[in-house]
């Protein structure tokens, strides 16, 4: 039995299970780790959900700020933007099916035996593992509820940024999806910063990436996340797995196998044209 990571698929479906085929997976022996952001800007978004889907207990996956986005396109919340390639999904005749799946998936996965926690974006230094354990159930609960889509229309925005027990509400449920989907900067109190997206040495001060702060949660245990192609899966301290490296970018798609910490990798399959 292994344990494998795959970072951000976005609908990359043929690179995806090329990736499996290097390891030969098996489905009925290995667990697979998924960083969410399954969907969107790939081609093939539907053959991935329908697969990772029908895999049941061998996976375990968080979700990303595009599958979020696709849960708020359905609920005719928020604009399809025609670069994510989500219309073949979202004609599908299982969408129904496909989307009430989504829904009931947890955005931060703990495992106490590996001492591995996963999360999208990554755990915001502001959290100790417990109020990161609270506030991810509390957006699951939201999530599986029949009152999803006015937690999906208040989602979106970046304030509160900063993190306080005494939030309540749908302020704190969007600081809990901002910083468990969207995170990549933060200033030295652990305030979020949303808005800037480059690389870690073009960041302005006193911007640091989440990683490098000082964090409340044990040292034994690893964080693995996705969402921050442009790191490239480098320059994060030990300990940290940056699992995006851009396949829908023309990048590639990258797994770790968790116990001999060995990485394999899938070369993006577009066309220059494409990308």
């Amino acid at each position: 039995m292994a344990t494998y990571l795959i970072g951000d698929i976005h609908g990359c479906y043929r690179e995806f299970r090329a990736l499996l085929e290097q390891v030969a997976f098996n489905p009925s022996e290995d667990r697979l780790w998924l960083t969410g952001d399954l969907v969107a800007r790939g081609s093939d978004s539907l053959a991935v959900l329908r697969y990772v889907k029908q895999l049941g207990s061998a996976v375990k996956l968080v979700l990303g700020n595009h599958d979020l986005h696709l849960l708020a396109v359905y609920a005719k919340i928020s604009r399809n933007k025609p670069k994510d390639l989500l219309d073949e999904l979202l004609a599908a005749p299982d969408i129904d099916e496909l989307i009430n799946w989504l829904r009931k998936q947890p955005v931060l996965q703990v495992d106490e035996e590996l001492k591995l926690v996963m999360a999208h974006a990554g755990l915001t230094p502001q959290w100790d593992l417990e109020t990161a354990k609270i506030c991810a159930r509390e957006v699951e609960a939201i999530l599986r509820s029949d009152s999803y889509p006015l937690f999906l229309n208040a989602m979106y925005g970046d304030m509160p940024s900063h993190w306080t027990p005494e939030l309540s509400g749908l302020a704190r449920l969007r600081y809990s999806t901002n910083a468990l989907t969207r995170m990549r900067y933060c200033f030295p109190n652990g305030q979020l910063d949303l808005s800037c997206k480059a690389k870690p040495e073009n960041a302005p001060a006193p911007l640091k990436p989440w990683f490098e702060l000082p964090r409340a949660i044990p040292d034994d245990y690893a964080i693995a996340f996705g969402h921050w192609a442009a790191l490239e899966g480098q320059g994060t301290p030990a300990g940290i797995y940056a699992l995006d490296t851009g396949c829908c970018w023309g990048g590639k798609l990258t797994m770790l196998r968790w116990e001999d910490k060995q990485y394999f990798s899938q070369p993006s399959l577009l066309t220059k044209s494409s990308v």
